[in-house]
């Protein structure tokens, strides 16, 4: 399907301007209900359009993904009239620019760790660390990142991925203590992800197969949510050690915006600290080597 100039339009921009528009109630715009007017619970175009000071036909052209080069000012304000959070926003400009992703998918050059990274990693003995880069891949971990979670090294490389661990995995069902939270976050994640980088092959291959195995993956990934990752609370129910209460810190490396730095720590002296220390001893290597 094309535009009467010819242009495709932007497919995920549509969908994700279309369920933001669907999640709002009138109420929490100031608009009223109106039961007796309204087919819909959520608001419609034209309420979008009143609210972002804009033309009901040009609102209808941006939602539809006909409006290539959206100026930054109409952005911002269909950002305002829909309530979008700081993550939901900075998905709307990347989106907006993007432009259709059919026939345009690419494979980016494989993403390298330095060498001071890795020794950062692993002058952290009691905090699980790792390196995660694009599509939630995960390019370098510590050894208690991998007694925490998975020993990503010995997977194969298309398998060293946070959202493979959360969906095709069995033990981060009983790892996370709050599966279902957590694995919202992480497709929310990935598909905030998805908007800076519109056309990565691999990212759609990841998607495809998740969306085959998981139908809380597929269900979820439609619902268009994003976030962005920075900190908060992690708790987990290790089969060694048990219960952690974690806090989690993600730190994106100036020089590359597509690596971060994900972190956990625990609060000094608590129990937790205690089971992170356990764990780090038994996943030590053995220096006699056996």
């Amino acid at each position: 399907m094309t535009t009467s100039a010819g242009r495709e339009p932007n497919l995920e921009l549509r969908d994700f301007l279309r369920s933001r528009r669907a999640r709002t109630r009138p109420s929490d715009v100031g608009l009223g209900e109106e039961p007796a007017r309204r087919r819909v619970a959520g608001l419609r175009r034209e309420d979008v359009a009143r609210l972002a000071g804009i033309s009901v036909d040009h609102y209808v052209r941006l939602e539809r993904g006909r409006h290539p080069n959206a100026p930054a000012p109409v952005l911002e304000a269909v950002a305002r009239a829909l309530g979008l959070d700081t993550a939901e926003r900075a998905h709307l400009f990347d989106l907006a620019r993007s432009g259709p992703r059919a026939g345009r998918r690419r494979t980016a050059a494989p993403q390298r760790v330095r060498p001071g990274l890795r020794r950062l990693l692993d002058s952290l003995p009691e905090s699980p660390a790792m390196i995660v880069g694009r599509r939630l891949d995960v390019l370098a971990a510590n050894a208690l990142a991998k007694a925490l979670y998975t020993d990503f090294d010995a997977l194969p490389f298309r398998g060293r991925n946070l959202a493979r661990f959360v969906f095709l995995d069995p033990a981060a069902r009983d790892l996370l203590t709050d599966w279902e939270t957590a694995a919202r976050g992480t497709v929310a994640a990935l598909r905030r992800y998805a908007g800076r980088q519109a056309h990565d092959a691999r990212l759609a291959e990841l998607v495809g197969e998740l969306s085959v195995h998981d139908e809380h993956f597929r269900r979820w990934w439609a619902d268009q949510d994003v976030l962005e990752h920075t900190h908060g609370p992690r708790h987990h129910r290790h089969p060694l050690v048990g219960e952690l209460a974690l806090d989690y810190e993600c730190l994106t490396l100036p020089d590359d915006p597509d690596q971060a730095l994900h972190l956990y720590t625990a609060e000094p002296d608590s129990p937790s600290a205690h089971a992170l220390r356990l764990l780090g001893s038994w996943s030590a290597p053995d220096p006699a080597g056996r």
